[in-house]
């Protein structure tokens, strides 16, 4: 599902990345972790095609996503790629539905259609009476599972998460990470994760340790 080759990526004379590769197979849950500073985010904003390399590729469900326009890219990132960060980036001025339908309204889809699959993903993740609700309403683990049925609501094939539970506390963190493995499961979504979180890495199919821009062998 993605296979990234040879990436390098540099800020100024800080080479943060050196020749990383990394595959990741259908339906498998991959769990990156080290200390900060590692290169971890950088590597998930490269594979989410938020930012790109200076040199290497980068493919997606047979797609080579840095030789398609930024135009090229945007649908593809729309309808193909879902991201979950610490921060949840929620609208405060929109409501739980609004939020998550927003995606679909970008991809086109009719306003209907868009509110129709928002509350059928909130109600699956467990949200159904909190649909007219705003983010300052929400807990933190509610505005977070709003922010993966936003995720969601295109249907990706693959789901970045950055550090998804980091701002929760234990109990939540338990039952986010248990959704996660639950939406793999119904979804069949390859899911690549960023964490400082054992237990979560814990879970995963598979763990890789960051350290100075480079997988640890």
């Amino acid at each position: 599902m993605i296979i990234a080759n040879h990436i390098d990526k540099s800020f100024g004379t800080l080479k943060v990345l050196k020749d990383i590769c990394f595959k990741a197979e259908e339906a498998e849950v991959v769990s990156i972790v080290g200390a900060s500073g590692a290169g971890k985010s950088t590597l998930l904003q490269i594979l989410g095609s938020l930012s790109r390399p200076d040199k290497g590729s980068v493919e997606i469900d047979g797609v080579d996503i840095f030789s398609l326009s930024e135009r090229q890219m945007a649908e593809f990132r729309n309808k193909k790629i879902g991201f979950v960060f610490q921060a949840h980036h929620l609208l405060p001025e929109f409501t739980a539905l609004e939020n998550v339908m927003i995606p679909a309204l970008i991809a086109n889809y009719s306003r209907k259609t868009a509110s129709d699959k928002a509350a059928s993903l909130l109600k699956e993740l467990g949200l159904g009476e909190r649909l007219n609700h705003k983010p300052s309403e929400l807990s933190g683990g509610e505005q977070q599972r709003v922010a993966i049925a936003r995720a969601l609501i295109n249907n990706p094939t693959v789901l970045f998460a950055d550090e998804p539970s980091g701002n929760l506390d234990s109990k939540t963190k338990g039952e986010l990470h248990r959704l996660f493995f639950d939406l793999r499961d119904k979804f069949g979504l390859t899911i690549i994760i960023v964490t400082h979180d054992k237990d979560l890495a814990a879970l995963s199919d598979r763990t890789l340790e960051m350290k100075d821009g480079e997988f640890c062998k």
